[in-house]
Parts: structure tokens; sequence; C-alpha cells
């Protein structure tokens, strides 16, 4: 069975020339490697975004919280703060609002669905036994409730409109033939109530449609407009604050005299977003610690995102000022790779921080690590079923750490990237999931939980509305 999102039409692992162009042009799969060469954590990566280098790691390595724990760690501080009404209230929003948010009343059936009989066919509403007379007018839909038949009367009819009081089926176009005296003849046998939706037959005024709960899809909307419904009462996306920190970040041109361009502004937002969040800032802060402790602390969001500056390094402020305000540090440093130095806080009873790595694959591991559990429990998602797939072959491991590694899927076996250091995007860039692969790392075929990306799952057009 081929894993959730899989990309449709991707050929499956195979040594044939169509999937060596494919992987030829990707760059990415099976790119030839030196074996003697160290593996992509084994060597300081090019820092960004006020990382400065992973100084100070093996200090605290016995703070670090293994990666499953912290995922848990970060649901349940979500769960803290939603017992402790840090929630928002439930909201009525228009149907055109609600794709991905959640219910937070059931959607009970408003009306009788259908709401009267109606013809399933275009054709004759007849009555009786044939043959039928026909009456000259017809019956289309949207129009009001029709004359009621006769014993051997037909009326022509449309899909979805009224049935006739009276009828006894509906005969299909291609099932009716008329003679020269234009009456209807059935070619085949007619059976009672054949062709009718009945009133109520989907479900009665008052049944309960979905509960409390239900993610909010496209077909949940198509329900509801036809339960009668124009608004739904949900919960509210959680608000998320980013704040980008480091002086060497630019946000245009190229790179030069030790200026990088800035890699997590236009990613980071846009992720919340797929992940369920309601981005109401982005604020370009440097490596300015007051300006940093003013961003903090007047913060209205439910989750405030920061970039960089999480290490011990001269400019790295996170931790100084999380201790300055008296925040609740919950996850200190996790045993991953990429996104070793991430942390989770809780600076306010309904607020957490997220500080993030300044390297962009690490920032990417912090986010699905700590983010995504806390937004999907504010946000009352459900959990994902975890789900393993085979790797197409061996992915390297840390001796310690969970290894998070970009992945494509190939038919059932997922297929290791490049392109995978704490400071690279090229891999993720072209990923359907990420693979999470255990300390030691994983031999080829090995059973590996996969961490679906939101637009590999869901495209792009759902998951960032």
């Amino acid at each position: 069975m081929t894993a959730p999102g899989t990309r449709s039409g991707a050929p499956a692992a195979a040594d044939t020339d169509d999937d060596l162009d494919v992987e030829e042009a990707l760059a990415l799969v099976r790119e030839p490697r030196d074996p003697r060469a160290p593996g992509p954590d084994a060597t300081a990566a090019p820092t960004a975004h006020g990382e400065h280098g992973h100084g100070g790691h093996s200090a605290h390595r016995h703070r670090a919280t293994p990666w499953p724990q912290a995922r848990e760690t970060a649901a349940r501080a979500a769960r803290a703060a939603v017992r402790s009404g840090a929630r928002r209230a439930p909201a009525s929003v228009p149907l055109a609002d609600a794709l991905g948010l959640t219910l937070a009343a059931p959607l009970d059936a408003l009306t009788d669905l259908p709401s009267f009989d109606t013809s399933a066919m275009d054709g004759w509403a007849v009555a009786g036994p044939g043959p039928w007379d026909v009456r000259e007018e017809g019956v289309l839909a949207g129009h009001a409730q029709p004359e009621p038949l006769s014993d051997g009367e037909a009326v022509r009819i449309a899909t979805g409109a009224r049935i006739p009081a009276d009828t006894t089926a509906v005969l299909r176009s291609e099932h009716g033939r008329l003679d020269a005296q234009g009456r209807l003849h059935p070619t085949r046998e007619v059976v009672h109530g054949q062709d009718i939706r009945p009133r109520g037959q989907e479900c009665r005024s008052g049944d309960q449609l979905l509960p409390v709960g239900t993610l909010v899809t496209p077909a949940v909307l198509g329900l509801a407009a036809a339960a009668g419904y124009d608004t739904v009462t949900v919960v509210p996306r959680p608000r998320a604050e980013v704040l980008i920190l480091g002086d060497e970040l630019l946000t245009e041109g190229l790179p030069h005299d030790g200026l990088i361009r800035d890699a997590l502004g236009p990613m980071l937002p846009p992720w919340l977003r797929a992940l369920g969040a309601e981005v109401t800032a982005v604020r370009r802060l440097g490596d300015d610690a007051k300006a940093l402790h003013k961003a903090i602390t007047s913060s209205t969001a439910d989750l405030v995102v920061t970039t960089g500056g999480t290490a011990s390094g001269p400019v790295d402020h996170i931790h100084p000022t999380l201790e300055r305000i008296g925040a609740e540090l919950l996850v200190d440093g996790v045993k991953v790779r990429p996104g070793h130095p991430m942390l989770l806080a809780r600076t306010k009873e309904n607020q957490h921080l997220v500080g993030l790595p300044g390297n962009p694959l690490a920032a990417v591991s912090g986010l699905l690590t700590l983010a995504e559990p806390l937004l999907r429990t504010l946000a009352a998602h459900p959990a994902p079923e975890p789900y393993t797939v085979p790797l197409a072959e061996a992915a390297h491991g840390h001796p310690y750490d969970t290894r998070l590694i970009p992945v494509v899927l190939r038919g059932d076996t997922a297929v290791p990237l490049h392109y995978n250091g704490p400071a690279m995007l090229r891999g993720i860039a072209a990923a359907d999931a990420l693979a999470v692969v255990a300390p030691g790392g994983a031999q080829q075929g090995a059973e590996t939980e996969l961490l679906d990306l939101p637009w590999a799952a869901a495209g792009i057009e759902v998951c960032f509305t």
C-alpha cells in the first residue's frame, strides 16, 4: 500500500533509465558519496540567523530531552494551557473561512435531506402502469410543487426536481419511448419508487451529522451548506508571532561581505499557517536583547517563534531573556539532529515560546518537533496516526540522537535525500516527508517512521488557506 503523502505518478524505486533521469534532475537522490567523508552533522555547518555555532551543546547534553518526549511535552503544554482557559472561545465563522478549522459544536441537520421527494434522474415521473399519456409542461429543478399525477399519466422531469404527488416511479429517459400518438411506453420493467430520492433519505432535521472535534474539510463544507448552514462554530486558529533574530541577515539581493539571505523569514509564516496557525506578525529584531525582551513581553500571541540565539554564543539572547522574564523552560535542547539547540518555554499562562535554531533545516526540525504538536493541540486537531515505510537505502544516523532526514516517496519505499545538513534546504525543498531515524542509523529496508509535510499530504491550496 502506498504511504500517505506519496506524489501521484511518482516512479517506484527501481534501477531503470527513467528513474535515474528523475533522480539526476533532482540532483538529490542516490548521489555518489565518498565513503570516507564524514556525515553531514560531523563538521560544523555555516551558521545562520543568530545560531552562532554549536558551542555549549555538550555542556548541557544531560538536559536535552529525547525527541519523542519533546514532542509529547509540547502537546502536554498545550493541553495544560487549554485546561487553564487559554484557548480562545469558539467562534462562528462563514463557511468560506472555516476550511482547516475544527468544529466546536456538533453539526446538526437544520432540515430533512433531501427536504422534499426529488427525482434522481432525467426522465418521466409516471403514475400507475403504462403506457402513459404525457403532459405538455415538464417539471424542472427549483420550481414550485407540480400538480399531482393521475393513474396513466406521466410528465417530463429533470434531476433534482420535486416529485409530483401520487408519482409511482421515475422512468429514465433511456428506458422509455414515445409512440406515434405521443404515449410513453417503458422499455424495461418499472419498479415502484425507482429513481426517487425520498424526503429525509440522508437525514432528518435534528440528526447529528458530525460531532465536535471534526476537522473541516471541503466535504464538510459541502455537507454544512446542504444542511442549511451559512456559518459553523469552530475552534479559532492559534495566533503565532515570528521574531527573526540575527544581525547578519539580508532581506533581498545576493549574500555579500559576511551577510547572508534570511531564509526563515519567507519560510516560517506560511509553514506555521500550514500547521493551522494565524500568523499575526513577523518582526526582524537583529541581535538586540532589549528589542527581544520587549517583543516577547508585549506579544499577545498564543505562540512566539524565535529564530536563532538558542545556543550560548556572545549574542545568543534567548536563554537570558527567558530567565529575566521568569519563563518556565519546558524543553532545553532535544536529542535530535539537526536542531539540537531548540527549546520550548511557557512565557505566560496562555503563551508559549518555541526557540528555533538559526540554521534553516535545524529550524524545520524544531518546527515539527515542538511547534507542530503545540499548535495541533491548541487547534484541537487530532494527532496523525504514525506510520512507517521501508527505506530504499541505508540512512546515516547519529550515535546518540534521533535524526530527521528528508525523503521522497517512491512507490512503497522512502528514498533519503542528500543535502540534509543543518544549514541546507535543498533536500527538504524536494521532500515528501522527514524520516525519523533512530540513533545508530537504519539499514536498507528498515521500517522507518515518517513525518508528512503538510503540502505533500494535503496539497498546497488546501494547507495554506
